[in-house]
């Protein structure tokens, strides 16, 4: 459930893990300086076109964005109506190409060479007193947990579409938030069932 690694052997698969989360950290960061439209489009489409070079079928993008869909629309409409539509363009596209970048990298990328890349690369960290492999254990659940989440309010929103409450924001709020909680509870008893010691 939570690998949602799929298998191949483009250049993106072989690059290493760590410099693909490095990259995804400038990326993300830089997208956020950016001011032009045209830039973030241009961004949107050459990610689009990174999933078939990586020999993935374009519908995993639109499953990495299907999840956030409403919340995407949501954000259109509000920025639309505030700000005028360009604006809502603009912030959407932003959006939806670092869900389809942070989706790329879970989709190319093992869990345990994320990890280990990770830790490699916060090797400074030790001076400080933080210990780099809980570090890196943290960011890669956080990455992993991104679609994941959204795929369990997707599920509770259509169930509650099903009993009319899917307009309700305690309806599904709550519901996410225990099976989120729950599921943490699982991934920790199997970290400490493994006997996983950073």
């Amino acid at each position: 459930m939570f690998d949602l690694y799929r298998l191949g052997n483009s250049f993106l698969h072989r690059m290493p893990a760590g410099l693909k989360v490095l990259l995804l950290a400038v990326l993300g960061t830089l997208i956020f300086l950016v001011g032009e439209l045209f830039i973030i489009i241009a961004f949107l489409l050459a990610t689009l076109a990174l999933y078939p070079l990586a020999g993935l079928p374009l519908i995993s993008a639109w499953r990495q964005l299907r999840p956030a869909l409403w919340i995407l629309i949501a954000i259109l409409i509000a920025q639309g109506l505030i700000n005028g539509w360009l604006t809502g363009v603009f912030v959407v596209a932003r959006f939806a190409g670092l869900l389809l970048l942070a989706g790329l990298l879970t989709l190319t990328t093992r869990v345990s060479d994320m990890v280990d890349g990770m830790e490699r690369g916060f090797w400074v960290l030790k001076y400080v007193g933080i210990n780099p492999a809980k570090v890196s254990l943290a960011l890669s659940l956080a990455l992993r947990f991104i679609p994941v989440l959204a795929k369990i309010t997707s599920e509770v929103r259509e169930a509650q579409k099903v009993r009319g409450l899917d307009r309700s924001i305690i309806a599904v709020a709550i519901p996410v938030v225990i099976r989120t909680l729950r599921m943490s509870d699982e991934i920790a008893e199997a970290i400490e069932t493994r006997g996983y010691s950073p």
